[in-house]
């Protein structure tokens, strides 16, 4: 079990490396003013126009290339932004050669570190639509649930007509003797007595 358990964190790992790897593969990074670098531009619309030309995506980076000696870049708020305000700059470049990575979606300000160069136009705003894999945060509505199915109500069958019923039962009818009926052997016995009688009464005359 704790093998499995092992070769589950690896593939794990495994996985999450790759994903890492294939998302930095397709991240791309933009080299602020092109050829030119970061510098003051000739006009002032030129970085505008060339962050209009490009979709950043999070994950993508900026490469501002500059001489570290006389220019440098600063993240600021918009307000900072739109006054040239090098106070208080959200982070600071001075290398010469700074990669900054988006890594949210929304505006990112940044301003030359020299105020003069800074109200030449040597300013940008990069937008950040949002992240590669297209994912976004609206919801699609649930599909309406579907609506019950009738109910079927049965009706009773009908009884079936000329139903059989079973034929009452006949009586059976009883074997009786009546009361009034005698028996030859009480006959016998009546005759018996009547004859003695008469004989007893011719004996005695």
């Amino acid at each position: 079990m704790v093998g499995n358990l092992n070769n589950m964190m690896l593939n794990g790992f495994g996985l999450v490396c790759l994903f890492m790897i294939i998302n930095k593969a397709y991240a791309r990074e933009f080299a602020v003013g092109g050829a030119k670098g970061w510098t003051v531009p000739s006009g002032s619309q030129v970085y505008s126009q060339w962050a209009e030309q490009s979709r950043f995506q999070i994950g993508d980076s900026l490469l501002f290339v500059y001489q570290p000696n006389q220019d440098s870049v600063l993240q600021v708020t918009r307000d900072a932004y739109d006054s040239c305000n090098t106070d208080a700059p959200t982070a600071k470049f001075a290398d010469g050669k700074t990669s900054f990575a988006l890594t949210h979606s929304g505006p990112y300000y940044f301003i030359s570190g020299n105020k003069d160069h800074c109200n030449k136009n040597e300013k940008l705003v990069v937008i950040v639509m949002a992240d590669r894999s297209g994912n976004n945060n609206t919801t699609s509505p649930s599909p309406p649930s579907p609506a019950p199915a009738p109910s079927r109500e049965y009706a009773p069958s009908p009884p079936m007509e000329g139903a059989l019923e079973p034929p009452a039962a006949t009586p059976t009818p009883s074997q009786e003797t009546p009361n009034n009926a005698a028996s030859p052997s009480s006959s016998f016995v009546a005759a018996a007595l009547l004859g003695a009688a008469l004989a007893s009464t011719l004996f005695l005359h």
